[in-house]
């Protein structure tokens, strides 16, 4: 799409294509796709928005905007034509795009999803202008159930005085009620999976979110359909509870169509209803449309992009959840919701929040001035309970992290008291590699754990758990991950568990490392094993405690690092440890570190991808036999074979 536009005044025309974009904001703040640089042009004066049948223009703000005949201001919006001219004083647009048809059932679908949006956006905004209901609501809020149904009723009637079953939003009826059913079925295996991978499930049960204007007989009704479509899709068939939710969500919508075809269109005003309802209480009272994302445990990272795209890491893989946001408004509400609940603030002033969750897990929100296409928040989910190291390794049936011979070798090393680091780059799981190794220490010996955020959920008797402090207002009031482990040392650790070294904090943990405190587990960012001594050189060199000469710091690493374990991302979103080597001294010519490689993977980008011993022993291998902690003959024998 091309737009063009200059101020009355001056017949110099500015021009940009914006054939990839679709959304594109206007206004007179240089973080805008077109700056309009006027005192009379509010800092964010409109928006346009691309869908499926066209392109939407929506003012921000109190300019009043001229399409022709129409003036838009304060929220309103438009669907435009091509060559049609925007009117912001001082200024002139003209535009010039291909209309957009939806002509697949994909397209299709995005199209009554952004209607769908649009009808809900609407009921909100009627809620909140006609209502009163505060837009801030905390998501813990006790509200009066004849409240709350009182609350539900005005929706319908809202919804009803709209038309939405007056039979010209047919389709989108149709396609609520499906959302409703899709919806109903994931939260179904969501529960199911409680009890195997851990959690709750489902979000804790507010007052709110019960359906207090339900129908039993038409819920019964619901319910009994969410079974027919768990069987015609074949999801009783699986055993494992991430492929059950895996087919609901990607087949659903192929067997709905079939189905909605063949059913009359009173069948679906309820569910519809149903729907509606409940995504307008999401959004008032909880966390709108990241409320059925947070509750499915296969999804282990949600990433707000801004109000129109969300994205979910699904199986290890990213793709668009389909999920959007009424409103940019609405997204930093939630946000703001979401960090409050852990008595945090974010605003102008504090416009960045890292944080970590009651459940767990972990937060990061930036907004505007720093994010500059609008809120944007990254939530990244923990199982609730410890994942065993066995559940890592290969089966016959799948192909998962490591094989039965190197996690029996990995876990006697934890047990004779080796140093080990966790090395990786973002998302490969270097925290969920921890934890494993962590279970595998003794229950009589005392850990400290020490993290940035707290992640490990070590299932131990006897386990202090440290976190980090943010400064307060004032600035004062921090504690550091050093400060941390300077403190651990002082706390009689058998074993000092670093989340991540990634400052100055690595030249305590080596020296932890190096003054009796062998067992000791971290983690860190780095491609390859070589890479690892590269990395530390650099950490060791930020603390403000040292002028070590690089070789000293080499020393000091092979003195205090035994194994390294390697973790690597494929492309289909398989983890793997791609390589175990030991740190086994200093080569006499180089006056380097030497490393040498116990366990290599034979093709990263392989789906058949097998991590294998090289041949080489551990030079402990002894100290591991006379302890019965490893079995030489498999540990060869395996070896030789390959």
């Amino acid at each position: 799409m091309k737009i063009w536009w200059n101020n009355i005044i001056d017949p110099k025309r500015e021009f940009r294509d914006f054939t990839s974009k679709r959304l594109i904001r206007i206004g007179s703040a240089q973080r805008n796709d077109i700056v309009l640089d006027s005192g009379y042009v509010e800092p964010e004066s409109a928006i346009l928005r691309r869908r499926d049948d066209g392109w939407q223009l929506q003012a921000k703000g109190q300019n009043i905007i001229r399409v022709e005949q129409d003036e838009l201001s304060d929220g309103k919006s438009l669907l435009i034509e091509s060559n049609q001219e925007i009117k912001i004083y001082p200024f002139t647009l003209s535009l010039e795009f291909p209309r957009i048809v939806a002509t697949t059932a994909e397209l299709r679908r995005r199209a009554l999803d952004e209607k769908m949006s649009e009808f809900i956006a609407e009921i909100h905004v009627d809620i909140v202008r006609r209502i009163g209901v505060e837009r801030t609501q905390r998501r813990d809020v006790q509200i009066e159930e004849a409240k709350l149904l009182k609350l539900e009723r005005d929706i319908e009637a809202f919804a009803v005085d709209r038309g939405l079953f007056s039979g010209r939003l047919r389709d989108l009826v149709a396609h609520m009620a499906g959302s409703c059913l899709r919806a109903q079925i994931l939260s179904m295996l969501a529960a199911a999976a409680k009890s195997v991978l851990g959690g709750e499930g489902l979000l804790p049960k507010e007052g709110w979110s019960r359906m207090h204007s339900e129908v039993p007989d038409r819920e019964e009704e619901l319910t009994g359909t969410c079974r027919y479509f768990c069987k015609v899709m074949k999801v009783d068939e699986e055993q494992d509870v991430s492929e059950k939710i895996r087919i609901a969500d990607g087949e659903f919508w192929q067997c709905w169509e079939k189905f909605a075809k063949g059913s009359i269109d009173e069948v679906h005003e309820y569910p519809a209803m149903r729907y509606l309802k409940k995504q307008v209480k999401d959004i008032l009272f909880g966390y709108g449309p990241l409320e059925d994302l947070i509750a499915l445990p296969t999804i282990t990272e949600i990433m707000v992009v801004d109000s129109e795209r969300i994205y979910v890491e699904n199986g290890g893989t990213l793709e668009d959840s389909g999920r959007r946001f009424i409103s940019d408004e609405v997204t930093l509400n939630i946000i703001q919701r979401i960090v409050q609940s852990v008595g945090r603030t974010i605003d102008k002033s504090r416009p960045m929040v890292d944080a970590r969750l009651k459940s767990g897990d972990r937060v990061n929100a930036v907004i505007p001035p720093l994010a500059v296409s609008g809120p944007c928040l990254t939530i990244r989910k923990f199982p609730q309970r410890s994942v065993a190291l066995e559940e890592l390794v290969d089966t016959p049936e799948r192909k998962k992290s490591l094989s039965q011979v190197a996690a029996d070798f990995l876990r006697a090393s934890v047990v004779n008291r080796r140093n080990i680091l966790i090395s990786g780059g973002t998302g490969t799981g270097k925290t969920t590699m921890l934890n494993c190794l962590s279970e595998c220490i003794p229950d009589r010996e005392r850990i400290v754990t020490v993290e940035d955020t707290a992640e490990l959920k070590l299932q131990k008797r006897h386990v202090i758990s440290l976190e980090t402090k943010n400064p307060n207002a004032d600035g004062a009031g921090e504690v550091t991950i050093q400060d941390l482990v300077k403190n651990a040392l002082r706390m009689r650790p058998d074993r000092i568990v670093v989340g991540e070294c990634r400052g100055a904090e690595a030249l305590d943990m080596l020296q932890a490392m190096n003054t009796g405190h062998d067992g000791s587990l971290t983690t860190i960012h780095a491609n390859t094993a070589e890479d690892v001594v590269l990395r530390l050189e650099v950490l060791v060199q930020r603390s403000k405690d040292t002028d070590l000469p690089i070789d000293s710091i080499h020393r000091m690493i092979a003195s205090a690092i035994d194994l390294i374990v390697q973790l690597h991302r494929m492309r289909n979103g398989r983890r793997i440890v791609s390589q175990i080597s030991e740190i086994v001294g200093i080569d006499p010519v180089t006056k380097r570190v030497k490393i040498r490689d116990l366990f290599l993977v034979n093709d990263e980008e392989s789906a058949e991808a097998m991590l294998t011993p090289t041949g080489h022993l551990p030079s402990f291998i002894g100290e591991l036999i006379n302890r019965n902690l490893l079995d030489l003959n498999s540990f060869t024998e395996v070896a030789f074979d390959e």
